[in-house]
């Protein structure tokens, strides 16, 4: 079969008096990859289950390529999931654990390993047939778990946080690896994690939950230039949310006062008055209040650290503690300079709820 469509319709799953997905309700196209994102507890993972036939819904409907699949066991939705874990047997050797899903569904020896082998080959792990999970990498382990959810060809590929035992640097090489192949091979994959580097990076879109329904899906884009609340501002990429005024509209433009500071923002529907804004940590550059010109917002550093490239700031304002990044150039301030903040015409978007 070939990538499928996905579709929950006011899907609930109830554990006794504790409602773990409220009333979630969203479509994944064919092809595409969207991920689950949110802090633990928020019901992403549960969803993913429930795709994935290991959990049932309470109530609602879970659509595959249109076909009801709501009370089908796993075993017969075509679907298949990569778990946090990798869960490869020990005792077998690489080509044995990617031959198992298809010798236990009846199909003998000798397809069963050609199939193992080309999925092998599509993951840079061609020649690695005998060797054991131990004598293998934490990435090239994840990829072997790919391999054996990708040799059983499903409708639907899962990931349930498939990169949270990986260091820094190859979480994101291995992140690359799956998008690449999710686009080269068309597949559909859900994939969830708490990372939201990792979500912006590998999706076609994203959808956010808290408190176990939907806050807000969209394209990595949208969310980070248009959150929908103050929970997607305030989740996604560390803004600053502060209050602030709209003093003019001109068509979707609207003007923007932050404690006497001028700049502006896309209107989203919103009118003249107060307004809660939500400033990106490099929105503002940083200039000590003595140099020549310096205007905007002012503050003092209450911390400054440097991280190789750039400054991270926590400026004390009228508008609140900022948090705030600025390129390491030389020109880095110290605790307790007085700064002013400029708007640079980026980063900055009025919240509608």
């Amino acid at each position: 079969m070939g990538p499928a469509s996905l579709d929950f319709v006011n899907v609930i799953k109830r554990y006794g008096a504790v409602t773990a997905v409220d009333n979630v309700s969203f479509r994944c196209e064919a092809g595409s990859l969207t991920t689950l994102l949110g802090p633990s507890g928020c019901g992403k993972t549960t969803t993913l289950r429930m795709i994935a036939g290991l959990e049932l819904a309470s109530e609602g409907r879970i659509l595959i390529d249109g076909r009801d699949v709501t009370h089908l066991s796993a075993a017969e939705r075509d679907v298949t999931m990569v778990f946090q874990s990798y869960a490869l047997f020990p005792h077998m050797n690489v080509l044995e654990n990617v031959m198992y899903g298809p010798r236990s569904s009846g199909m003998g020896k000798e397809q069963s390993a050609e199939m193992a082998r080309e999925k092998l080959g599509l993951l840079g792990l061609s020649g690695f047939d005998q060797r054991l999970p131990s004598e293998l990498s934490g990435g090239q382990q994840q990829r072997v778990a790919v391999a054996r959810a990708l040799v059983l060809e499903p409708s639907i590929l899962l990931f349930d946080e498939p990169l949270s035992n990986l260091d820094a640097r190859l979480r994101r090489k291995v992140r690359e690896d799956i998008r690449a192949l999710q686009k080269d091979l068309g597949l559909t994959v859900v994939y969830v994690t708490h990372d939201q580097e990792e979500a912006l990076a590998v999706s076609d879109e994203v959808i956010v939950m808290s408190n176990a329904r939907i806050a807000q899906k969209a394209s990595p884009r949208e969310l980070w230039e248009a959150p929908a609340n103050l929970f997607v501002a305030d989740f996604i990429g560390d803004a600053n949310v502060v209050d602030g005024t709209i003093t003019a509209l001109d068509g979707d433009v609207a003007a923007l006062e932050l404690d006497g500071t001028r700049t502006s923002a896309p209107a989203r529907g919103l009118v003249k008055g107060p307004v809660k804004v939500a400033i990106r940590p490099d929105a503002l550059k940083v200039a000590r209040s003595d140099t020549p010109d310096a205007s905007g917002i002012a503050g003092t550093v209450r911390t400054a650290s440097y991280l190789g490239k750039y400054m991270e700031y926590e400026i004390g304002t009228a508008l609140g503690d900022l948090f705030v990044t600025a390129p390491a150039d030389g020109g880095e301030c110290g605790v307790g300079d007085d700064v002013r903040l400029t708007p640079k015409g980026h980063g900055i978007a009025v919240i509608p709820e």
